[in-house]
């Protein structure tokens, strides 16, 4: 597994927009607030052409000047990390043209991002082997004041840290508006994790008992997950052939999927044989909190498809859409250990 090199002080943060741009409100704003306190820091500063564009359909310009922006952006020294833009919907479009080949030769390089931006930071560790940082994209370091879980991405990009935690509490409904575009994150829920039990059951975990796993981190968006599932752009199969003595935990987390469609999606991943060498999984607070549907929540979506692998199973952590979010190195060797609603997990780069 490559990892790039760390930031620098006074290095440069280069910003691309291989889904959304920063083109409309609240995020123009809120990016633009992000770079002046990233400047105030003393780091120069370049973007993409593509990071003010709004031209394209569910990302930020066509397929092929996005995939081209990236390309060219990941493999230039001109640059050290890339941070995306935002999130999208489409950003699947881009990876014909992006050229994998060229990145694989290249120096590698932090890039960061999530939701849609699996198709990157996932495709980087299976098909480049290449870690990639799944986390917060460039407009929500605007956020004033910044979330400590914003200083702990950073430290990741430094080098300061190869660690990462959960938080107290978590936003269900956001205050960010086009008019009010820095506000911090709306922390009204407590982290509660649950787990699976051996009796098949879902509890809460206990804090006299310490839940343990060790392997390489993989995963991202189960919405963008399912759709790179069979195509030229699997290469899962060989990933976990190559790290089998590791094992992987597998940390997953989804948007826009209700409980069925969660449920389908593992279904498919499953016996894709995506978990073959399973040694656990981080599931995060799904956008569809709290859904329930012909009596299937969002628990069960999970614990049925993934009881048969005899893992742990660490649900509502603090990954994805439902901020704040740990970011987590992807195709790191990690250590995790959950106690009550304590969770760390420590990232090697080997």
């Amino acid at each position: 597994m490559r990892y790039g090199e760390f930031l620098p002080a006074g290095g440069t943060i280069g910003f691309v927009a291989p889904a959304f741009g920063c083109n409309t409100e609240p995020y123009h704003s809120a990016f633009l607030s992000a770079l002046d306190m990233w400047k105030k820091e003393n780091y120069e500063l370049k973007c993409g052409p593509n990071v003010y564009e709004g031209s394209g359909l569910g990302i930020s310009n066509t397929p092929e000047k996005c995939a081209r922006e990236f390309s060219d952006w990941y493999c230039s020294p001109d640059t050290d990390v890339l941070i995306s833009c935002g999130g999208g919907e489409l950003m699947c479009e881009i990876l014909d043209k992006v050229d994998f080949d060229a990145i694989k030769k290249a120096q590698a390089k932090w890039f960061m991002g999530y939701s849609d931006n699996t198709n990157l930071t996932f495709l980087l560790a299976t098909l480049c082997d290449t870690a990639a940082i799944y986390g917060p994209c460039a407009p929500t370091f605007g956020m004033v004041p910044r979330h400590e879980s914003l200083l702990d991405a950073m430290k990741l990009l430094t080098g300061e840290s190869h660690q990462a935690h959960g938080y107290d509490k978590w936003e269900k409904e956001s205050l960010k508006t086009e008019d009010n575009p820095l506000v911090p994150y709306n922390l009204t829920e407590p982290r509660i994790l649950k787990y699976l039990a051996a009796s098949g059951e879902v509890e809460t975990c206990d804090s006299t008992k310490e839940i343990t796993m060790q392997g390489r981190l993989l995963g991202g968006c189960l919405d963008s997950l399912i759709n790179l599932c069979g195509t030229c752009f699997d290469q899962v199969e060989a990933f976990n052939e190559k790290y089998k003595e590791d094992g992987v935990i597998w940390f997953l987390e989804s948007c826009d999927l209700n409980v069925l469609q969660m449920r389908r999606a593992l279904w498919q991943l499953s016996h894709a044989g995506w978990f073959r060498h399973a040694r656990g999984f981080l599931i995060g607070r799904p956008w569809h909190f709290g859904e329930e549907i012909m009596g299937l929540d969002q628990y069960r979506a999970v614990t049925d498809m993934l009881s048969e692998y005899n893992v742990p199973v660490i649900m509502d952590a603090d990954i994805g859409h439902l901020p704040p979010m740990m970011p987590l190195v992807c195709g790191s060797l990690a250590a995790v250990s959950v106690k009550g609603n304590d969770i760390g997990i420590h990232m090697e780069y080997k």
